[in-house]
């Protein structure tokens, strides 16, 4: 099942269908930036994948879905890592 990201913590009103959350059976979200797959969540492990850190908007809907799913701790340290990663490629 597919279902809109709502704003519950960004101080806009809505994501205006560019954040989707996919419900799997299993248990796992999937969050979906701009038709793309951004981020994933099973078991209370968040693992940031593709283009996660390409936009100031597709940031904003990875903390929000960290936010609304307590792992906001998670999204930090992913943050963190690319930030890193950015400065040792130069």
């Amino acid at each position: 099942m597919k279902t809109e990201l709502i704003c519950k913590y960004d101080s806009r009103k809505s994501f205006y269908h560019k954040a989707i959350v996919e419900h799997s059976v299993s248990g796992e979200l999937k969050l979906y930036s701009y038709n793309s797959l951004v981020a994933r969540l099973y078991r209370g492990k968040l693992k940031m994948v593709g283009p996660w850190d390409c936009s100031q908007t597709t940031r904003r809907h990875c903390k929000e879905f960290a936010l609304q799913n307590d792992v906001y701790d998670q999204y930090l340290e992913a943050k963190l890592e690319a930030k890193l990663e950015a400065k040792n490629a130069k």
